[in-house]
Parts: C-alpha cells; sequence; structure tokens
C-alpha cells in the first residue's frame, strides 16, 4: 500500500465510530530523543527545557512527539505543522482540525492515546499498585454508591477495583476538559452497569450520553476510555510493534 492510500485508509477508519488507541512503554531513551524533539513546537519545547530531571524531559519529548506523529499519520501532514492550542481548562485541541478528538495518559512507563472523530473523548492508564491511603481516597473521591460496592468486594479484590473505577472517572472529567477540578465523586459509575454514569455534573449533559469501556493492556494495569457518543468498538494499537 502506497503512503497516500495508507494515510486515506487511516482516515477512513478514523471517520467511523471506532476509538483508535495506541498504546505501550515510554523508553525515554537518547536514541530517538532528537526524533522527537524535532517535531515539537516551540511552546512545547520550552515546556521541556523546564525539566532539570533528564528522565522526566525525555519522558515529556517522547509522548508528545508519539502524539505529533500519531495526529500526523491520521491526518496526513507533516507532524510539526500541527497546532496544538488548549482551552479554557488546558484540554488540548486540534485549532485547524477541532472535529478530530484525542487524549493521552501515562503511569510511570505505560502511555495510551486516544483518537476518534466529533466526539468529547478522555482517556486514563494507571499502573495498579497497592497504597494504604486507598479507602482515604475512596471516601473523598467517590460517590455513596460507589463507596458501598467498594466496601463490599473481597479484601484481594479491592487494589484492582478502585483501580477500575478511579481510571474510569480519571476519562471522564479528561473527556469533559474540566480536570479533577470537576469534582470525582460528582461523576457516578453505576456499579451495577459498569459501562455507564448513574449521576455527571448537570452542566456536562445527560449521564446516559457517556459511554465507558475499559481497554485490556496486561496484568497490573488499568486503563479506561470515556466518550460522550456511542461507539462501535475500540481498535488497540501497539506502537512497540
Amino acid at each position: 500500500m502506497r503512503g497516500n492510500e495508507k494515510a486515506s485508509e487511516n482516515i477512513r477508519i478514523m471517520n467511523t465510530d471506532i476509538i483508535q488507541i495506541w498504546h505501550g512503554t515510554i523508553v525515554a531513551d537518547d536514541e530517538h530523543y532528537q526524533n522527537y524533539w524535532r517535531v515539537l513546537d516551540a511552546v512545547e519545547q520550552v515546556q521541556a527545557e523546564k525539566f532539570k530531571h533528564d528522565l522526566l524531559r525525555k519522558r515529556y519529548v517522547e509522548v508528545h512527539g508519539r502524539l505529533r506523529n500519531i495526529l500526523a499519520q491520521t491526518l496526513n501532514m507533516p507532524p510539526e505543522k500541527i497546532s496544538i492550542k488548549k482551552a479554557e481548562h488546558g484540554k488540548p485541541y486540534l485549532a485547524d482540525n477541532p472535529e478530530l478528538a484525542f487524549n493521552l495518559s501515562h503511569s510511570a512507563n505505560a502511555l495510551v492515546i486516544a483518537v476518534g472523530w466529533n466526539c468529547q473523548l478522555g482517556v486514563d492508564v494507571e499502573c495498579c499498585k497497592s497504597r494504604a491511603s486507598l479507602a482515604a481516597l475512596v471516601d473523598k473521591c467517590f460517590a455513596e454508591e460507589e463507596i458501598a460496592y467498594w466496601n463490599k468486594l473481597p479484601e484481594a479484590q479491592k487494589t484492582a477495583g478502585f483501580y477500575r473505577f478511579w481510571t474510569r472517572k480519571e476519562a471522564f472529567v479528561k473527556a469533559t476538559g474540566r480536570g479533577i477540578g470537576l469534582g470525582l465523586n460528582h461523576c457516578v459509575i453505576n456499579p451495577e452497569n459498569q459501562a455507564g454514569f448513574l449521576r455527571v455534573p448537570v452542566d456536562c449533559g445527560q449521564a446516559s450520553m457517556w459511554q465507558v469501556r475499559d481497554i485490556a493492556l496486561g496484568r497490573g494495569v488499568c486503563s479506561a476510555l470515556v466518550t460522550d457518543k456511542e461507539i462501535i468498538g475500540v481498535r488497540l494499537v501497539d506502537f512497540d510493534l
């Protein structure tokens, strides 16, 4: 398949109600650093230079370089020419292609990037680890129905159960563009049907319009996607391959 045909095929796929999710490992090595650096815009390069810790700077450059390469492949244009702006609450969007929605999340070395058309979407990934503070976080960030459900889980399931709810909530507030300031306890996953919400903040529309998808990325990792429209499916792309 020639380059233009491949790009057209990518756009054809992305124009359906399928969300594409790229996932993989942040390498943060020297070998590819300059390739990622040169596609960043001036604002991103300035932000990268603010990181005094070498590893954090390399991770930032790789994450945003990978994002630009994925958007460039989708739009069939040079990655350095893509104009990424930020909305009022900091959510990035494409100034010249606002119909293309995207979002990214990373935890430790795990990275996910979601891309779709004509929707609001948010994605979150978390490396699951046991914490002594989980119960306190549940009381602070979960709603009454979610707390009751989590408290009934067997002890061996509570860590994974916490992260499943957490990633769904994070994905929702990222999809709205408001972030955690929206209040994680105000976006309430239905414990009886965890693909949807019982309640969301009044200015976020009807709870029924928001769809939840858990993303299977392997043991020890939880990831979730939230969209404001029904989607046919999710296409996973492992960029490590």
